[in-house]
Order: C-alpha cells, then sequence, then structure tokens
C-alpha cells in the first residue's frame, strides 16, 4: 500500500497487511485535524461526524521512499510524546506517531488506489457536538479491548520477527 502527500513529493510504501483501519475521535485528534487543515493549501483532515480516519502500520513495515527530508513534526504541545507529521511541500498531513509507541498511524486519504475498510471508531465519547455516528462499524466510547489487543499482537509479531 502506498500512502503519498497530495502534490506527491513524498511517499511511504507498507509492506503487509495494516494492524487497523479505524476513526478516532478524540479530542486530541480533532483539535491536531483542525491546526493541519488550517495551514496553506492543505488537505482536509477531519471526516464526517468530527473523525479522523487512520491506518495503522508496524513501524518496521513502512518505507520512506520519497521526501523524507520534506517531513515536518506538528505536536499539540512541546513536550508531548504524540506527534502528527506532515509533508512541507504541500502540507499534507502524513501520519500521527506516539513516539512511545511500535506503530504508526497513517491518514486513510493519503492511500493512492483503494483504500481499506473502517474497521471501528474509537473515543466516541469525544466526539463533536450534534455529530452522528455511523453504525456501519463498531464503536467505542473508548480504546476496546479489540484495538489494544490487535496493537499487542503486532507488537508481539515485532519481537517474534514475523
Amino acid at each position: 500500500m502506498v500512502f503519498r502527500c497530495s502534490c506527491g513529493q513524498v511517499e511511504l510504501e507498507a509492506r503487509a497487511r495494516p494492524i487497523l483501519a479505524s476513526v478516532c475521535h478524540c479530542d486530541d485528534c480533532q483539535r491536531a485535524s483542525r491546526e493541519l487543515e488550517s495551514l496553506p493549501g492543505a488537505p482536509r483532515v477531519l471526516g464526517e461526524g468530527g473523525g479522523t480516519e487512520y491506518v495503522l502500520y508496524r513501524k518496521d513495515r513502512l518505507v520512506f521512499t520519497k521526501g523524507k527530508e520534506l517531513l515536518r513534526d506538528h505536536r499539540l504541545e512541546r513536550e508531548a510524546f504524540t506527534k502528527r507529521v506532515v509533508a512541507s511541500c504541500c502540507n499534507s498531513a502524513m501520519f500521527l506517531d506516539y513516539e512511545k509507541g511500535h506503530w504508526f498511524s497513517l491518514y486513510r486519504d493519503r492511500v493512492m488506489g483503494p483504500k481499506p475498510s473502517i474497521q471501528m471508531r474509537v473515543q466516541t465519547k469525544y466526539k463533536a457536538k450534534g455529530a452522528l455516528i455511523a453504525g456501519d462499524v463498531p464503536s467505542s466510547k473508548g480504546f476496546p479491548a479489540g484495538f489494544i489487543f490487535r496493537l499487542l499482537w503486532a507488537k508481539v509479531g515485532m519481537l517474534l520477527g514475523s
């Protein structure tokens, strides 16, 4: 699967299947998405209902194939362990990096070609006031056990080299 910025100068290739495709409605993702969308020429980040769509991949399964030097960090707070990474050439949000974690949450809109289907919605307790949450996939007010299990299973896979 290939992830590309809107102008095509930055590209990542993801190998194997993703951990998960999800929509996050947390207040930090909403705030960061609004900030990223306000950058000059930036593409839309927030989806319908105020959620941010991600495809989660193990860090060891991603290769920067083009334009890595154009990536810039965006943090909500100076000391935050979570950063959003933006392609400076066109202000496309590329991925979220929880620095203590073993995965990247890539922005689903950056996928070239068919996008993986959303499998769950998380942190819906923070959804925007009046926003409707589609009933097409499971939704959780927090991080459900299935979400945590997939992240843990991915970590086990990394440790075992599989």
